[in-house]
């Protein structure tokens, strides 16, 4: 359960009060605001400003926004670094580091021109510290354990402060043990609103990072040393089918944000649409630069953010095109039985295995429609079902969901399209229409082609022929 911006900007009486020597910071931070925690891992309604500039909030696909106080002009953050459990996908979790209860945290949403002021308690049994990745900010503030700040101990508060520069698309995660505490889950979405209300505004904004996990079927923690063979490949440490879907109304300006902290690239294709690229962490990307696509690459470290008008209704498909990406819990080391006739081995091996089941012969799309028993806490490589039958997917995969007459603040799942009659794939049972063969092109064999050869020794040295 979260709590409410209202509430907490007015629940002054149910802050945690700490002294200022507490706290490795500014003495001036003598109040730390509550920490507002998370458990829920279906996606929360934007957090509306009441107060402050105007500006379209984002949307955290299986997320939500970490609320802030008003302390002088100051704009107040409190994160909590500790261990969380987080629902990949029902019937699935992982214990992972993460912030304020979820992997990752909560986002968070500021103004252009703001000063913020974050404190970050650790909770972790180890030492931690956050970098604010992309933010321009006096070098102390950037978050480099033993580099540009001692390390934050287990148990204490410290307290970053900074003017935000620049608007756009940003992330946070530790610069401490990096290798373990990414790899655990210790991130979040960091978005900066532009001061001018107007400016690039879009009517739907959702937000989501990229992190890859092993963990192996009947186990919970990540291997942290693992460089390449990854599991579960995650949107928002999430996996088809338990993705949120982005829902849209006809006619919808929507921008998609996302950030990378895997161990690889990934090209993310959106199908239905083509989109310009509007944001990286860079900055914004001037309108007349911006430039289409239909699938953009999201290297590691990178954020990317696209637009789009959402003028075509239907499920449309949206997902990292390397296609082990759409694919859980696979198994690094199963064979290809494609073209092989199992039938007298599988006959054997019932002898022993009374409930053996051939697999792979055809290809693995059966593994997608049969609901077989599995290990505990782990998922079918290819699961999630649709209107039409299995969808044969894992990983990072989602489906935009673009309706006609849908509410400006309604998120909810608006269930399968229903297509207009004639504009779905079908069957064809009738005969083929037999080929006709084009006439070949004839050729008037009678004409002769007058070639004229000039000996090499007839051609003077950088002249021309005049013969």
């Amino acid at each position: 359960m979260t709590i409410s911006r209202r509430n907490f900007l007015g629940a002054s009486g149910g802050m945690a009060l700490i002294s200022a020597s507490a706290v490795s910071g500014r003495a001036q931070a003598a109040a730390i605001p509550e920490a507002a925690t998370m458990n829920d891992a279906v996606m929360q309604p934007p957090l509306v400003p009441t107060t402050g500039p105007d500006y379209q909030p984002v949307v955290t696909l299986n997320g939500w926004t970490l609320p802030w106080r008003m302390n002088g002009d100051w704009k107040e953050f409190h994160l909590v670094a500790e261990p969380v459990v987080r629902e990949f996908s029902p019937g699935m979790v992982g214990h992972l580091w993460g912030y304020n209860g979820q992997s990752p945290g909560p986002s968070i949403e500021a103004v252009e021109g703001d000063k913020v002021r974050i404190f970050v308690t650790n909770r972790l049994p180890e030492h931690t510290t956050i970098h604010w990745h992309g933010q321009l900010l006096p070098c102390g503030m950037d978050g480099v354990g033993g580099l540009t700040q001692p390390h934050i101990k287990p148990g204490q508060t410290f307290v970053y402060e900074f003017q935000l520069q620049k608007s756009g698309t940003f992330m946070y995660h530790p610069h401490a043990d990096e290798m373990v505490q990414m790899a655990m889950g210790m991130m979040g979405f960091f978005v900066v609103h532009p001061k001018d209300p107007a400016f690039r505004r879009v009517d739907r904004d959702f937000v989501f990072l990229m992190a890859a996990y092993d963990i192996d079927p009947g186990t919970y923690v990540p291997k942290v040393a693992e460089m390449t063979n990854f599991n579960m490949w995650t949107w928002n440490s999430r996996v088809f089918p338990g993705i949120d879907h982005i829902v849209a109304g006809k006619g919808d300006k929507v921008r998609i944000r996302f950030g990378n902290l895997t161990m690889t690239n990934h090209p993310i294709h959106m199908h239905g649409y083509d989109f310009k690229v509007s944001c990286t962490d860079g900055g914004w990307v001037p309108e007349a630069a911006a430039w289409p696509e239909v699938t953009v690459d999201c290297a590691v470290g990178q954020m990317r953010a696209f637009d789009f008008v959402a003028d075509a209704p239907g499920d449309w498909a949206i997902h990292c095109h390397k296609s082990h990406h759409t694919m859980n819990a696979m198994g690094h080391d199963v064979g290809n039985f494609i073209g092989v006739d199992k039938k007298e081995f599988s006959k054997k091996v019932r002898q022993i295995v009374p409930e053996y089941m051939p697999m792979g012969t055809a290809g693995m799309a059966d593994m997608g429609e049969m609901e077989m028993p599995l290990p505990d806490n782990t998922l079918p490589m290819m699961t999630g079902f649709a209107q039409f039958g299995a969808v044969e997917m894992g990983g990072m995969f989602s489906v935009v969901k673009v309706r006609e007459g849908l509410a400006s603040g309604d998120y909810k799942d608006p269930g399968w399209f229903k297509h207009p009659e004639g504009t779905v794939a079908f069957e064809w049972k009738g005969e083929p229409k037999k080929a006709e063969r084009a006439p070949e092109p004839r050729f008037d064999t009678k004409k002769t082609a007058e070639v004229r050869v000039v000996k090499p020794g007839n051609r003077p040295i950088g002249g021309h022929d005049n013969h």
